[in-house]
This record gives C-alpha cells, sequence and structure tokens, in this order.
C-alpha cells in the first residue's frame, strides 16, 4: 500500500507549481495582447488625430527630461572616461569613448527608462481609469475596437518617437561631454569634434535607434497591457502604473543585452 506523501512536503511543490502556471499565464495573455496590438496597429483603419495626439503626448513632452538626461550623462561620462584613461595615459581616448557609449548603449537606453517613468505609468493610469469608469465597455457597444482606438495609436507613436528622441540624446549627449572636456579637460575644440566625427561609424548610430524603436513598442505596451488589465478601482489604477512602469525597466534592460548580443557578433 502506497505511503501518503506528508503536506510539508508537498506545500513547497505546490507553491512551485502556482508560480509556474502564473508565469506561463502571464507570458501568454502578454503575448496575445502584443500580437492584438500589433495587428491593429499594422492594419487599416487608422485613426490619425489619435496618433498625432499621441506622438505629441509620448514624443515632444518628453523631449525636455531626455535633453536633460542626455547633457548630463555625456557630461559625466567624460568625466570618468578622463579619470579611467588617466590611470594608462589614454585621456585622448575620451571624445571616441563618449561618442561610443552613447550612441549605441546610453541615448537608447536611458530615453527609454525617461519614457518608462513618463509615459507607461500615464498609459496605464489613463487607461485603467477608462477600464475603471465602463468607457471601454462603451466603445465596444458602439462598434470602436479599443485596440485600435486606445492600443495602436499609442503604440505607434512608442515606435516612431522614441527613435527621433534618441537621436536628439545623442547630438545633446556628445555635446555635453565636447562641453566638459573643452571647458574643464583642456581639449581643444575643434580636435574634440573631429575625433568624433572620424570615428562614429553609422552602424553606431543605426543600432542605437533599432534599440529605441523596440524600446517604444515595449514602453507602449506595458502602460496599454497593464492599463487594460487594471481591476480595483482608484487602487487598481495606482497598481497598474506602478507595473507598467517597472516592467518597462525590466524588459529594456533585457532586451537591450540581447539586442547588443545580436549587434555585436
Amino acid at each position: 500500500m502506497a505511503t501518503a506523501v506528508p503536506l510539508t512536503l508537498l506545500s513547497p511543490v505546490n507553491a512551485v507549481g502556482r508560480l509556474t502556471l502564473g508565469l506561463m499565464a502571464l507570458v501568454g495573455s502578454l503575448a496575445l495582447f502584443a500580437f492584438r496590438g500589433l495587428v491593429a496597429s499594422l492594419s487599416l483603419p487608422w485613426y490619425g488625430g489619435q496618433v498625432l495626439r499621441q506622438c505629441v503626448a509620448v514624443g515632444f513632452m518628453s523631449l525636455p527630461v531626455v535633453g536633460l538626461t542626455a547633457v548630463f550623462t555625456g557630461a559625466a561620462l567624460a568625466l570618468n572616461i578622463y579619470t579611467g584613461g588617466g590611470r594608462f595615459n589614454a585621456e585622448q581616448i575620451v571624445p571616441q569613448i563618449v561618442a561610443l557609449g552613447i550612441t549605441r548603449e546610453l541615448a537608447p537606453v536611458l530615453a527609454a527608462l525617461m519614457l518608462a517613468g513618463r509615459v507607461a505609468a500615464t498609459i496605464a493610469a489613463e487607461i485603467g481609469a477608462m477600464r475603471a469608469t465602463e468607457q471601454i465597455d462603451a466603445m465596444r457597444t458602439l462598434s470602436t475596437d479599443p485596440f485600435r482606438y486606445l492600443v495602436a495609436p499609442r503604440i505607434l507613436a512608442g515606435i516612431a518617437t522614441l527613435p527621433l528622441l534618441t537621436a536628439v540624446a545623442d547630438i545633446i549627449g556628445i555635446a555635453g561631454g565636447w562641453l566638459v572636456s573643452t571647458l574643464s579637460l583642456g581639449f581643444n575644440p575643434t580636435l574634440y569634434a573631429r575625433a568624433t566625427i572620424e570615428f562614429i561609424e553609422p552602424w553606431d548610430v543605426t543600432s542605437g535607434l533599432i534599440k529605441a524603436a523596440v524600446f517604444g513598442f515595449i514602453v507602449t505596451l506595458m502602460g496599454c497591457y497593464h492599463g487594460y488589465r487594471a481591476v480595483g478601482g482608484a487602487r487598481g489604477v495606482g497598481r497598474a502604473a506602478t507595473r507598467a512602469m517597472v516592467w518597462s525597466g525590466v524588459l529594456i534592460f533585457a532586451t537591450d543585452y540581447v539586442l547588443t548580443s545580436l549587434f555585436t557578433h
């Protein structure tokens, strides 16, 4: 006769099983939501007014914070590279490393993180409030697809505007490094600019812009997903905004590693 397994031994197994099933359900739900969002974004009809409005909200309104982040990042990067290079008598590499670090890595990642904090939470709060007040159900009653009207314009705006913000961050970040290097570190302005232009390659900029487009999709997707699934009134809307911001940041770093591995092979 089989011996019964003690409940104390089954509890950890049950916990792992519930966690695994919950994670698989989350991944499946997010994948289906992303697929529906992409289909709505790539198929007609488009709500042009909504897309333009979201481009302004996501892109233009984020320009000040992205610009400030870029200029101080470029300045701090130049100081640290100068200090580190000085240990090997290689201070002259500052222009090249600042340009490479900004264009390939820092500009797209930091711009995306700024959008994760500002845009993902805002999108989740907006859509979550519409869910709580049953406006999304009213759209369906009026034969309006919420994915086409709410999700698709935000995803399109994120994919379109974050590369533009990254391009601006590239310029401002390199300019920040140039300012610090010429005003504080004794570099010749003309020689610094020439070293940057001669070193940078088109792929350095292009790879960063590709990353930015992917990050723009992630940030807006997380905002739409968590806002769309918000439950529990005002408290649920707050939780959705927090989750959208946190998961956007985590996925940005994870995706950045994957894309960097692909681009460097």
